[in-house]
């Protein structure tokens, strides 16, 4: 099962860790349509999260030697590997359920443990549940198909389950404490008074917010706060916006 992926570690005063400039860079340019910004824009934003410009500029540095970024002029783009997790940030269209689940049975044997953890990566992008090793699903709601990398390992199909959904999903999230930690995230973000507390814990409810299995209505408990989660970042992402071209 996924409950692995909701695991934030033990609550005390706050959710989340201190966020490194490079994790802050990332962040900045994975909200930003296309993932790239002047150097200037980059600067200005970073100060207003509380991070030095002399910070900044060796984070860039190091980032473009990584190969984490791109540099033309004085425009820093996202690499082609690191693009791909913007994809998962956004929410996928939605399309109406009729009762069916899309399955992914994984066929191939022999996988080295390294290709095992990247197919789990894959798997978590596409917002499926394992009901056990290798048999990945999740309610065909959304409008997607299933990537050609994913196709060559597995088996994949849509298929009618006769038990009752609520209690599949069940078994395949814990929708319950998912639930819990967007809902405090969503405190914690209300409560901040100073703009390096808000981004840090923006950056935390992104993360758990690419954890939100998007399931049909009838599928979630009262009250789910996933849309809540991403229409706050939506409008955290316009202010950030708003700041960078009027710092």
């Amino acid at each position: 099962m996924l409950l692995g992926m909701y695991s934030q570690g033990p609550m005390n005063t706050t959710l989340v860790p201190p966020v490194s400039a490079r994790s802050a860079l990332l962040s900045l340019l994975l909200g930003a349509q296309p993932p790239q910004l002047p150097g200037r824009e980059i600067v200005a934003a970073m100060k207003l999260i509380g991070f030095s410009e002399s910070t900044t500029r060796v984070a860039l540095s190091r980032m473009v030697a990584s190969g984490d970024l791109v540099r033309a002029d004085a425009l820093y783009t996202l690499s082609e590997r690191l693009i791909a997790r913007q994809e998962s940030v956004r929410t996928p269209e939605f399309r109406t359920w009729t009762g069916t689940w899309e399955m992914a049975v994984v066929t191939t044997t022999g996988r080295s443990a390294p290709e095992r953890v990247a197919l789990r990566a894959d798997m978590a992008r596409q917002r499926v549940g394992e009901l056990r090793e290798g048999v990945w699903m999740r309610p065909a709601n959304l409008q997607r198909g299933w990537p050609d990398r994913l196709q060559a390992v597995s088996s994949c199909f849509e298929a009618s389950p006769l038990g009752d959904p609520v209690e599949l999903a069940q078994k395949l999230w814990d929708l319950d404490e998912w639930r819990r930690l967007a809902l405090r995230y969503l405190d914690e973000l209300d409560a901040a008074t100073d703009e390096p507390t808000r981004f840090v814990t923006m950056v935390a409810a992104v993360r758990h917010l690419q954890t939100d299995p998007l399931l049909p209505t009838e599928l979630l408990p009262d009250d789910w706060p996933g849309q809540a989660l991403s229409t706050t970042y939506d409008d955290y992402r316009a202010w950030l916006a708003s700041m960078r071209e009027h710092p």
